[in-house]
């Protein structure tokens, strides 16, 4: 991975999860440009019986967010053996609608500035996915049974990171939070 920061490349090893193979697609991605900021998070998650990993990269350059995310797909029936799928994206900073992050803070009444939060949630939207939440309406008559249709919301869903102290420490949830603050930082300038 030679195009990719020591830092970078550190911390695909780190997270363990085929860095040669999240290192070359980002290269693609990153067609030479310099990272200046970057998110590695790994996550397990349990489906069923079945364990699968999932490795969510943020890369951010002087002009572009590159996104690479890479699944692990076991073996099964059709595909004797497993294999992994890598997906990158790369968006224009000018593109970019949205840096949102959502802090959550255990026992906030014994909160002190600098304490940081125990999970982090970072949302970043250029339009590209949304995510529609719908509910019955209703007219506020507790007696009324007409259907009123739906009401809802559309959010933007492009790429969503949660980092949780917990799972994988308060050095995770912070290097979370500084990625979010300067790419934020980044978008203002565009």
């Amino acid at each position: 991975m030679p195009a990719l920061s020591t830092p970078l490349r550190d911390d695909l090893r780190r997270a363990g999860y085929y860095p040669d193979l999240v290192g070359e697609v980002l290269e693609v991605a990153l067609a030479d440009e310099d990272v200046t900021a970057h998110l590695v998070h790994p996550e397990t998650t349990f489906d069923g019986a079945e364990v699968r990993r999932h490795v969510t990269v943020l890369a951010l350059t002087a002009t572009r967010l590159v996104v690479a995310h890479v699944d692990d797909h076991p073996a099964d029936s059709e595909h004797p053996s497993a294999s992994a799928q890598a997906t990158t994206e790369a968006v224009p900073l000018r593109e970019l609608r949205s840096v949102a992050f959502t802090h959550v803070v255990n026992d906030p009444q014994s909160h002190r500035a600098g304490d940081g939060a125990s999970e982090l949630t970072l949302a970043i939207g250029w339009g590209a996915v949304s995510r529609v939440d719908l509910e019955p309406a209703s007219c506020g008559d507790p007696q009324c049974d007409a259907d009123h249709g739906l009401s809802g919301s559309i959010t933007p869903d492009d790429v969503v990171v949660r980092v949780s102290a917990a799972a994988e420490g308060r050095e995770a949830v912070r290097a979370a939070l500084q990625f979010g603050r300067t790419l934020s930082a980044a978008t203002s300038h565009r």
